[in-house]
Formats: C-alpha cells, sequence, structure tokens
C-alpha cells in the first residue's frame, strides 16, 4: 500500500506540471531512471511510479501496446485514489463512449465500448465548466443531481479531467469515480489526474497517428494489389553444361513510392495483412508471362508459407500445367506449422508442381526448410556462391549441399553468379543449374518477346557462351 504523497515535478510532454518523484511509505522512485529492459520488452509497468516513467520515456513505442498503457495508468489512479471506476471517455458526435475502462468490481455498470448522451455526462458538463473537475460528494452539488446517472450509479465522489490533443480539440475525458463521497480527495489529486491525462493524450495521439499511417499504407498496397506499379521481371536459370535457359525466375518490380526492394514491399504488406493478397497478386502477374517463355522452360514464382497455406494458390493454378511450375518458398525465420504447410504442399505436388527451398547456406532456418520440406529443388544463396572460386569454406559447405541433394534426389540451383570464375567453380563442384547477373539479369516480358521474335537463343542469357565459360575459368 502507498500513500498519496506526491512530489510534482514530473514533466509530461504537454503538461505544465512536473513531478519527479511519487513516493511510497519510506522509499522514493526516482523517475529520470526507466527499466528499459522493460521498456524494450513492452511490458508496461502497472505501478503509478514506474508507469508514468515509461509513459514519458517511451512515447513512440508504447503506440503499439496503447490498450495495456492506458488500463494500467487507469488502474493505478483508481486504486490511488481508492476509486471504484476509472475510465477514458471518447467523445463522438452526440455520444461519450468510454475507451478503456477499470473498474474494483466485475459487476460495474460501466463498460468498455458502452455509451451514452453526451449532454447527459458529467464528461462533458466538466470540459465545459458546468461541473467542477473535482466533487467530493455529488449529492451537496445541485448541478450534478440534475443528472440521473447521478442516482442510478450512483456517483459519490467524482473526479474528471479533459484529454486535450496537440491541436487543441478535446479528445474525450480521463475520469474516476466512487460510489460513496471522499472528503479526502484535494487539489493535488486532481493535478495528478492532470498529469496522467495529458500522457493518455500523448498515447491516444499515437495510436491515432499509427492508425493514420496503416490507413495510407493500405490504401497504398491496395493499389498495388489493383495492379497499380507492379510488374514482373524473369530472370534465367540457365544449364550450365548447354547453355540454354531451363527455366525462369519471376521477381516482382515496384515502380510506386517510396522507392525500395520488393522485399520491404511484402514485409509492409505482412505486417499489415495484406501480405497474402499481395503475394497472390504477383503470382497471378507472373502466370500471365508463363505463355512468353520457351515452351521447355519451367516458371518459378516466389510463395510465402502463408500463401502456401492460404488456399488462394489453387485458383490460381488450376488451368496452368503444373509440370512447368515450381513453387518456391521464401521465408527467413522459422515456420511453426511444418506439418500444416507440407500438406499444402503435398497437394500441389500431386498435381505435379514442384517446390523448391530458397536460400540454402544463408541461415539456421534455410538449413531447417530444408530437412523438413524435402524440396525437390535447393537454391544455393547468394552469401554462399559469391566469391566461392576464392574461398575454401564456401566451396566445402556447398559441395555438402550438393552432395545432400544427390542423396536426397534433389536438384542444386546455384543463385547470385557473376563471375565466370564462380560459374566454373560451381561446375566443378557438381552444379548443373545456375542463375545470376553473369547468366542473364531479369528482363521484363517485352524484352524476352523480342529476343525470341529475332530468333536470338542467347539474348535471354545475357549473349555469353556459357558452356565455354564454365568450362575454363576466368
Amino acid at each position: 500500500m502507498w500513500t498519496r504523497r506526491f512530489r510534482l515535478g514530473f514533466k509530461s510532454a504537454r503538461s505544465d506540471l512536473h513531478i519527479t518523484r511519487l513516493e511510497f511509505p519510506g522509499q522514493g522512485v526516482d523517475s529520470s531512471h526507466v527499466d528499459t529492459a522493460a521498456a524494450d520488452a513492452l511490458e508496461v509497468p502497472s505501478d503509478p511510479t514506474t508507469l508514468a516513467s515509461f509513459l514519458v520515456a517511451e512515447p513512440h513505442r508504447v503506440g503499439h501496446a496503447a490498450r495495456e498503457v492506458s488500463n494500467n495508468a487507469l488502474r493505478a489512479i483508481r486504486t490511488h485514489l481508492g476509486m471504484d471506476v476509472a475510465f477514458v471517455s471518447e467523445f463522438r458526435a452526440d455520444q461519450r463512449v468510454f475507451r478503456y475502462v477499470d473498474a474494483a468490481s466485475q459487476d460495474s455498470p460501466v463498460c468498455a465500448g458502452g455509451a451514452g448522451p453526451l449532454e447527459e455526462s458529467y464528461c462533458q458538463r466538466v470540459v465545459d465548466g458546468r461541473l467542477p473537475g473535482l466533487i467530493h460528494d455529488a449529492s451537496e452539488v445541485p448541478a450534478a443531481m440534475e443528472l440521473p446517472v447521478t442516482a442510478a450509479l450512483p456517483v459519490g465522489a467524482h473526479m474528471s479531467v479533459p484529454i486535450r490533443l496537440r491541436d487543441g480539440q478535446v479528445y474525450g475525458t480521463f475520469c474516476c469515480f466512487s460510489y460513496t463521497p471522499d472528503h479526502s480527495l484535494t487539489d493535488r489529486d486532481l493535478a495528478v489526474m492532470h498529469v496522467f491525462a495529458d500522457l493518455t493524450a500523448d498515447q491516444i495521439e499515437a495510436e491515432l497517428e499509427t492508425k493514420q499511417r496503416n490507413a495510407e499504407i493500405v490504401d497504398r498496397l491496395r493499389a498495388v494489389i489493383a495492379g497499380e506499379g507492379l510488374a514482373m521481371a524473369f530472370q534465367p536459370i540457365v544449364d550450365i553444361g548447354h547453355g540454354e535457359p531451363i527455366g525462369f525466375e519471376a521477381l516482382a518490380r515496384f515502380s510506386g513510392t517510396p522507392t525500395r526492394g520488393p522485399e520491404l514491399w511484402f514485409a509492409e504488406a505482412a505486417g499489415i495483412g495484406l501480405g497474402v493478397e499481395l503475394e497472390a497478386a504477383a503470382v497471378q502477374l507472373a502466370l500471365a508471362g508463363l505463355p512468353h517463355l520457351p515452351p521447355q522452360a519451367y516458371l518459378a514464382i516466389n510463395v510465402s508459407p502463408a500463401t502456401v497455406m492460404s488456399g488462394q494458390l489453387d485458383a490460381l493454378l488450376r488451368e496452368v500445367p503444373a509440370n512447368r511450375i515450381i513453387l518456391e518458398v521464401t521465408e527467413h525465420a522459422a515456420i511453426e506449422a511444418y506439418e500444416q504447410l507440407g500438406a499444402a504442399l503435398s497437394v500441389f505436388r500431386q498435381r505435379g508442381l514442384r517446390v523448391a527451398v530458397d536460400d540454402a547456406g544463408a541461415g539456421y532456418a534455410s538449413f531447417r526448410h530444408i530437412l523438413r520440406l524435402r524440396p525437390d529443388i535447393i537454391k544455393l544463396d547468394m552469401a554462399l556462391t559469391r566469391d566461392i572460386d576464392q574461398d575454401p569454406a564456401r566451396r566445402a559447405l556447398a559441395s555438402a549441399l550438393i552432395t545432400f541433394a544427390g542423396n536426397t534426389r534433389s536438384t542444386i540451383v546455384a543463385e547470385g553468379v557473376e563471375t565466370a570464375a564462380e560459374l566454373h567453380t560451381l561446375q566443378q563442384l557438381g552444379v548443373t543449374a545456375a542463375q545470376g547477373y553473369y547468366l542473364g539479369r531479369p528482363t521484363p516480358l517485352s524484352e524476352l518477346d523480342a529476343a525470341r521474335a529475332m530468333g536470338d537463343a542467347t539474348a535471354s542469357v545475357g549473349r555469353r557462351d556459357v558452356r565455354s565459360c564454365a568450362s575454363t575459368p576466368a
């Protein structure tokens, strides 16, 4: 238990009040020292001292935990003041809506999400000055007795302060009340309510800004999913021995703003819940290019485990020749639902599609994917093939993967090949197929069509005699 003793000096982002220390009996806590480890883990404190420090020290991080922060702030104030109910209200048109509520009893008549006429509330009348912010006994205040809610709840003591946003708009109120009168409440208690209201306003503002940013992201991604600013480029996968493309990997290209790599577009979409939709749009666009590829070449399309398990691929792949499609499972983190993913992939495999695992050699997760998914194709990551001609360790790891692939009836494709020496070394190790800038850059369909129309078989592989490059090191 702690008493209502405060030293004003803690400063919120907007309040003129300062509270450097909120004291417990026999101890004090300096708000200048914050448990940053707890903040990093978003472990929101529940006691008033550290909660207030956390709110001020980490305003940019608690937007994602606004509900927990607000509930803990309410609980801290309610228990500190000995009140029965504390809440944050929002003014919406002519309604007062309870956004967050903390109550001493589970059968409280005030619940989060509840609403009522704004004009019949204490909240509105405190904001416009018809009621004082601190009421010790509502039965002694005629203006309070005019409100039906005073007798209905009943309201004994009541404290309320407005929550103002940076532009001066009143968002709502930070309130608490008890069912019985309490003459021990002081103006200093009301001052603390103001501080916490300002801190809550900071968190609400951060939440509103996050919602606005998310809405802008959704609009941007919806436009891309609809076809604005999304295109595909096709990079050849070359048979090193014959110098001919045996397949093409479809790679998404984004022309919209902000300018950034495809992986960031897909990561943003996944973070906002549109990852599967964006991938499906990319897959649909990639499949439209299949008739433009050489008839003997397969098409590799990148899909995440979430997309594979979503069911959206079924309709997209139903009408395409299964033997020409490679599902390249791309995931850089551990997968929790391997059994579900394996079952989903099994359905496609039964129809004749093949499965590839990307980025082999780039980390532990890729090795685990290989062991659990048993892919038809293992793609050696650029981190492994880069400078492989000069690095014995890379050669040793690549050799081990090539041996593993042979023992498990998988095929190796080396990614990121950029020099003749790398290609020659990979061929010596037993690699038969590769892709990379040395062999052919990602190319839009229009250029592939132009090359095929001219009958130039080597145009799609960078106009190189791959066989001679592979057999003789640079």
